[in-house]
């Protein structure tokens, strides 16, 4: 036994290890009082991230802004998806002043031709061509007195039936539907570009009073050429407000609510377009049918007013400007003492718009990478819907009625929606997006190699499985972008996924131009591609109820993960190899 005191005992044999020093002996402290909670500093504030900023908002005021922004969705569908109402032609044939349309006058006065699309079989009644009597010689002319149109679907009075847009004026429908397509290009490119560098706020609105306006001029255009450049002026301009509320209604959720919200504005556009024929049927002219359209949106003109439908809370964060931040400041002095908006408030000097690296921009491969794979395959999900709706008129010459044609794609819209909403958030995005593209490529191959063999019913079945699985495809590559893309671009991201969906779309109208020759070839090039993006897709990270990211390096972070783990060495560090093995 040793004493306290004593000094601790050494053993003499030598050690690897060096003694431990020995202990200090322990001085008595004076005992100081505990500081109180005043005296501590306050501790660091972590600046806001755009999930605090969603919520300071409250429950109650962002649901009610997600409702005014899935409003508008109702009446966008009048201006954008009235192209093929105003400009379906009807079955026609030339005037004949003075004879009555009895069976044997036609024969006696109109030429006999065959069918003009690939698929026809038989012959029928000329639609452009008249018999003229020369004297004692009996000619083929174009039709001199105008047209006599059987107008048995649609509307009784459109762009075709008003300016006889038939026979050699035919032409102006389809360069109509592409100048149409062309400007909802460029208002995604342009308008989303605005979007991201003045403010959501400011984009919706001047886009607002742009369709208001050139909805009016459309709607008095009193010639085929006034109408096409109005027409491309209003899609330019409906296409911003379009994409400013997608990606603002995005903005304002939390990762659990983005499915939802984006799934009920969607079937508020089927709602829309299913009104829209409803609309049609009552007004029977294309003037009343835009105008209905057109005049409901000046009602939206009064977001503009301070308070009503403010600026984006994740863009605002983003462009640090405190200023305009109105819906924040009231629920923080009321009821909160939330810290997170310490450093926003003490920004001096707010910039007007958030500062965008050009050079990190260009070399951020990832976010490049995600944008060319869901542009690729929002270009083949929309080019390759126009093949399913017109598949049967093409193979077998007996197109379907416009009513059976427009509320199949409709429903199937709607359909997918739905699909969407039950599946996405349990199996992922990326999981769906390639399930839906694969489905799209499989129906397009079986209708291609199998149509000699495929009875009626077939054919309709796979038509619609092709359609329904495109549209999903369309819808999820659009929601897929606005999460995966950084809130400083999202909206020229969004655009241009658009954009590419938009070039995807222009060959129906071209097809139409031709009367369909070639949509063999035209189908095959768009089943190639799309198994070709079903390779693509897998090149996607996953988004599903993760954070939107706000900086072009939060982007950056969204990666594909592995598509195998690496194995863990579980050996110990200083384990002795097993000289036996």
């Amino acid at each position: 036994m040793t004493s306290p005191d004593s000094p601790p005992l050494v053993s003499p044999s030598p050690s690897p290890c060096p003694a431990p020093p020995p202990s200090l002996p322990s001085s008595p402290v004076p005992s100081s009082p505990a500081p109180s909670s005043s005296s501590l500093p306050a501790p660091p504030s972590l600046p806001p991230t755009g999930e605090v900023m969603v919520l300071a908002l409250g429950r109650k005021k962002q649901r009610v802004l997600i409702s005014l922004s899935i409003l508008p969705n109702l009446f966008l569908a009048f201006l954008l998806s009235s192209d093929p109402l105003i400009t379906l032609s009807s079955p026609h044939r030339c005037h004949l002043p003075g004879l009555l349309s009895s069976p044997e006058v036609l024969n006696a006065s109109l030429p006999w031709e065959e069918g003009l699309r690939p698929g026809d079989s038989g012959r029928g009644l000329s639609q452009c061509k008249q018999y003229v009597t020369n004297g004692n010689q009996t000619v083929v002319v174009e039709c001199e007195a105008g047209w006599d149109y059987n107008i048995t679907e649609g509307l009784r009075n459109n762009i075709v039936t008003e300016w006889d847009l038939v026979c050699r004026q035919y032409w102006l429908v389809p360069v109509e539907e592409v100048c149409f397509i062309l400007g909802v290009l460029t208002g995604c490119l342009g308008l989303g570009y605005a979007a991201d560098r003045l403010g959501r706020s400011k984009t919706l609105l001047t886009s607002l009073t742009l369709s208001v306006v050139f909805g009016v001029l459309v709607c008095v255009s009193p010639y085929p050429s006034i109408f096409i450049v109005m027409r491309f002026c209003l899609a330019a301009a409906s296409a911003g407000v379009y994409l400013t509320l997608y990606i603002t209604r995005l903005e304002l959720c939390e990762p659990s609510l983005r499915l939802v919200v984006t799934m009920l504005a969607g079937l508020m556009t089927v709602a829309g377009e299913l009104l829209l024929l409803a609309v049609a049927l009552g007004f029977q002219s294309w003037r009343g049918l835009l105008g209905a359209g057109a005049a409901p949106l000046t009602l939206f003109l009064s977001y503009g007013i301070p308070g009503v439908y403010p600026e984006s809370p994740r863009w605002l964060l983003l462009s640090e400007r405190s200023g305009d931040m109105h819906s924040f400041n009231e629920r923080r002095n009321s009821n909160r003492d939330d810290e997170s908006f310490t450093e926003l408030d003490s920004e001096p000097t707010p910039s007007t718009r958030p500062h965008l690296s050009f050079p990190e921009l260009f070399h951020s491969r990832n976010i490049w990478k995600n944008m060319c794979v869901l542009g690729f395959t929002s270009f083949i999900s929309h080019g390759i819907s126009h093949c399913y709706s017109s598949f049967r008129g093409d193979v077998r010459g007996t197109a379907p009625s416009f009513y059976w044609t427009y509320l199949l794609s409709v429903c199937a819209g709607g359909g997918a929606w739905l699909l969407l909403w039950v599946t996405v958030d349990r199996c992922g995005r990326r999981g769906i997006l390639l399930l839906s593209m694969t489905m799209t490529g499989l129906a397009s191959l079986i209708l291609l190699g199998l149509m000699e063999y495929l009875s009626e019913m077939a054919i309709t079945v796979f038509s619609v499985l092709g359609l329904f699985s495109s549209q999903a495809t369309a819808s999820l590559s659009i929601l897929f972008t606005a999460e995966v893309m950084p809130t400083i671009i999202r909206g020229s991201g969004v655009g241009a996924v658009l954009a590419l969906g938009c070039v995807g779309r222009l060959s129906s109208p071209l097809m139409d131009l031709r009367n369909h020759y070639g949509y063999f070839l035209h189908h095959v090039v768009y089943s190639s591609l799309a198994l070709l993006a079903v390779l693509s897709i897998l090149l996607l990270p996953e988004s599903k109820r993760k954070p939107l990211p706000q900086t072009l390096a939060d982007g950056e972070q969204y990666r594909r993960p592995p598509l195998g783990r690496r194995r863990r060495d579980n050996v110990p560090l200083l384990a002795t190899p097993n000289p036996e093995t």
